[in-house]
Order: structure tokens, then C-alpha cells, then sequence
């Protein structure tokens, strides 16, 4: 295996591809409603929505490293974490949409990784490449936490669920 399709392996393990060590981020997200992805297991700390928008913000970070691309343009207003609707403003669609960027910006990674990779100089970029991949593993273990947090108080869950 090159160094290629190394990297790529390690992209798509973290992110989507089925891994021996358990969930890898898309895997960890899957099933979630849109009231649990609002769930706060206490004030003031981020729940599964915004973690998962943070995983999207940060692959657009590496990739508009590598790219060269100005600041500010995440689809999103805002940087690393961003505030999510709560009770009754958060909606199917909303929770829905944000996976789909999380889904373009981990394509649009790919993309901008795989075109670097061929050319000289790609080193420089190695150290956010790994990490991004560090990085969703990191963060589905957190929101495999949370969705344990919540599971162990079954009133929660069953008020989440209706």
C-alpha cells in the first residue's frame, strides 16, 4: 500500500469505512434523532448536534488549508463550535441537513486530500491530515459517550424518543 491510499484508508476508516476498533464518526452518529442530537447531558456543554457540526467545521479548516482558500467561507457563520436549536425550535430537517454537511465537507476533505497527495510538498499537510482523522475518531467516542449518558436515564430517553 502507497502512501496514497494509506492516507485515504485512514480518512475514510475514521470517518465512514467499517473498523476493527469500534464506531468511527458517521457509525456513532447513526440513529440519533434530532432531540437527541439536542440532548445536553448538563448547562453549558456541547451535545451530540454541535459535536458533530464541529467534526464538519474542522475538515473544512484542513481542507481550505491545503486548498489555500480564505477564511470564513464554512457554510456555516461562526467558527469551531456552533449553538444549535433547542425544544420546540430544533426540527428532522435541520438535524438532517447539518449530517449532510458534515457529509459534503468530509468529500470535499477527501477530494482536496487525494489531489495533494500527488503533488510535491504534500509532507507539510501530513501532521492535519492525520489529525483530522485523530480527530473524528476522537469525536465519536464522545458522542458514543453522551448517547451512553443519556441512555442511563431512562425517563430522558423515552421523553427524547416521543
Amino acid at each position: 500500500m502507497n502512501t496514497t491510499q494509506l492516507v485515504l484508508k485512514l480518512i475514510d476508516e475514521a470517518y465512514q469505512k467499517r473498523t476493527w476498533h469500534g464506531p468511527n464518526l458517521r457509525q456513532s452518529l447513526r440513529g440519533v434523532s434530532a432531540r437527541e442530537a439536542a440532548w445536553r447531558p448538563a448547562p453549558g456543554r456541547h451535545n451530540i448536534w454541535e459535536e458533530a457540526l464541529h467534526a464538519a467545521y474542522w475538515k473544512y479548516v484542513v481542507r481550505r488549508n491545503i486548498e489555500g482558500g480564505k477564511r470564513g467561507s464554512f457554510a456555516l457563520k461562526g467558527h469551531n463550535f456552533f449553538e444549535r436549536p433547542e425544544g420546540d425550535r430544533l426540527s428532522k430537517t435541520a438535524w438532517r441537513k447539518d449530517l449532510e454537511l458534515l457529509d459534503a465537507e468530509h468529500r470535499a476533505l477527501r477530494s482536496a486530500v487525494s489531489k495533494v497527495l500527488l503533488r510535491e510538498g504534500a509532507s507539510k499537510f501530513m501532521g492535519r491530515i492525520y489529525g483530522v482523522c485523530f480527530h473524528d475518531i476522537y469525536h465519536a467516542g464522545q458522542i458514543r459517550l453522551l448517547r451512553r449518558l443519556m441512555e442511563t436515564d431512562k425517563n430522558t430517553v423515552r421523553a427524547l424518543r416521543k
